[in-house]
């Protein structure tokens, strides 16, 4: 992004033209060098920012469009039937089901939001596409893959504020506060998804790195290096300071250091092979100073410690009989490593034995905030056969853990 001391970084609100009207506060030019950049604000739940984008790009001939998208989030304002084509056992084979879990929160809470708001979300970068292909000219994604921006905030992120954020998450799910006419109007004049992350941020400041501030300097960065002299880019409203900020600064910005994903730390390898190997050397160790007798006992106590509240998950998770006995007999042997956990072994089960229905894929988003419908729905009762037999092998790992080394003593 580094220019030369000749060249010039201009923001002015709105447009020399005055052509925005009422929109003239969300249009920034900026200028550095011999490249203009018209920025454009918006609402990500709002009709005026649909109107909007169409407006400006119509208005000012670009010959580039940027837009705040990244292939998978185009793939996913694009193609509403998406989950519909999802090879359910291979991701479960990945070990990606914790993913898909958060990708159908996300997309049930923009579908409940765009409903009350009369507007999908992601409607003005639809828009932002359709205008570009209507004018002929070239579409650049500008914003960072999803994947990489929610792996580096999962890693940055302390074990106890994950938590925290994981239970809020699951919270929110179930939310059905009702939205005033007051607040529906106030959604629409505002960066929704990005208010929302300033918020958490002010509780979990390396968050709010990652989700706004990389993404504020990936934005600018990959706007300034699209191709043409005159480019529109259109983003999120909560964006548009920390972009005009980053270009002000006029600082080289390495896109490469923006997409590495740090490493898991040696020390959690470590811990993920020191509670199996802490249960199996108190065992054997109890065995050399007792006697195979209360080797047995021990084992056997871990066993069912795991085996019984693993058990009970699959059957409070309605799950298919061979699914509660898969998590009954796999949970102590999954709990001493750290490899596989028993509610992948479990979902594979699961979803091979009573695979879900191509309409369970069509209503997930709706189903997902209802209660009753975790049940009812196959590809929901997949993901409770997930989550409920782990968390009964969590607590089986910590009572059965306990209790073997308090016999060391």
């Amino acid at each position: 992004m580094s220019h030369d001391e000749s060249s010039l970084l201009k923001n002015s609100s709105g447009s020399s033209s005055g052509l925005f009207g009422q929109y003239e506060a969300d249009v920034f030019e900026i200028q550095v060098g011999a490249k203009t950049l018209i920025l454009v604000g918006t609402a990500h739940v709002s009709q005026e920012s649909v109107e909007l984008v169409k407006l400006v790009i119509e208005q000012e001939h670009p010959d580039g469009v940027c837009v705040e998208l990244d292939e998978k989030r185009l793939e996913a304002i694009s193609n509403p039937n998406r989950w519909e084509s999802l090879d359910l056992k291979e991701i479960i084979r990945k070990q990606q089901l914790s993913t898909l879990m958060v990708n159908l929160v996300l997309a049930s809470f923009q579908k409940r939001l765009g409903d009350k708001l009369g507007v999908l979300p992601g409607a003005e970068m639809l828009e932002a596409l359709r205008m570009a292909e209507k004018h002929s000219v070239p579409v650049h994604l500008a914003d960072r893959d999803v994947r990489v921006t929610m792996r580096r905030a999962w890693r940055t992120t302390p074990f106890w504020r994950k938590s925290l954020l994981l239970s809020s998450m699951l919270l929110g799910i179930f939310d059905t506060t009702e939205v005033s006419e007051e607040e529906i109007k106030n959604l629409k004049k505002q960066d929704v998804l990005s208010e929302m992350m300033k918020e958490l941020g002010e509780d979990v400041p390396t968050l709010k790195a990652v989700l706004i501030d990389e993404r504020d300097t990936y934005l600018a960065q990959k706007a300034l290096d699209a191709p043409g002299t005159r480019t529109v880019a259109v983003v999120g409203a909560g964006h548009v300071a920390g972009i005009i900020r980053t270009l002000e600064q006029g600082q080289p910005v390495n896109l490469e250091e923006l997409n590495f994903v740090p490493p898991l730390s040696p020390a959690w390898k470590v811990a993920g092979w020191s509670i199996p190997a802490l249960i199996v050397g108190s065992i054997a160790f109890i065995g050399w100073e007792k006697g195979l007798t209360a080797a047995g006992e021990n084992a056997l106590y871990w066993f069912l410690a795991n085996a019984i509240p693993s058990g009970i998950g699959g059957m409070l998770a309605m799950a298919h009989p061979l699914t509660t006995l898969t998590a009954f007999f796999s949970a102590p042997f999954t709990s001493l490593t750290p490899v596989i956990g028993v509610g992948y072994v479990t979902a594979f089960v699961q979803a091979y034995l009573q695979p879900p229905l191509v309409r369970d894929f069509q209503t997930v988003a709706e189903d997902i905030a209802v209660p009753r419908k975790w049940w009812s729905s196959k590809l929901l009762r997949v993901f409770l056969a997930f989550l409920l037999p782990t968390i009964g092998s969590i607590i089986g790992t910590w009572v059965g853990g306990t209790r073997i080394v308090s016999n060391l003593f």
